[in-house]
């Protein structure tokens, strides 16, 4: 069933990259497995208890790797020549833009992470530390 809905889905959108990713793409997913995935529980826990100023360093090296990766397939579905592709790929440029509206979502949300851990005062505070 999860391999019909993926091919539906690669189908429908003209996303080539699912079905046959490219080195750089698998890269990418091995780093959201083994990097991005256990970052969630730990970020979900410090944004919900609040207050826990200690989540920032992580959370800024976290929207700075997700974003990076995002500008590289974000330009990869906008300037590839996918006509020499296997599978299906976004031809026009509206196809195109719709293939990139699925994956601008996963850009937005690391910048919100970005601005609110640079720019909010709450974490921004700095220790003070007792000199000897």
């Amino acid at each position: 069933k999860l391999t019909d809905l993926l091919q539906q889905y690669a189908t429908s959108f003209r996303d080539p990259m699912m079905l046959q990713p490219p080195e750089w793409f698998k890269a990418f997913i091995y780093c959201e497995a083994f990097l991005q995935l256990p970052f969630f529980p730990v970020a979900a826990y410090a944004f919900l208890k609040g207050g826990c100023r200690w989540i920032r360093t992580p959370a800024i090296i976290y929207s700075t790797h997700v974003a990076t990766t995002l500008f590289a397939i974000l330009a990869h579905i906008l300037f590839h020549d996918f006509s020499k592709s296997e599978h299906v790929g976004p031809q026009t440029l509206r196809e195109r833009l719709v293939l990139l509206s699925i994956y601008l979502p996963y850009l937005l949300i690391p910048l919100l992470i970005l601005f609110t851990m640079l720019c909010n005062p709450h974490y921004k505070h700095v220790e003070k530390r007792k000199r000897k």
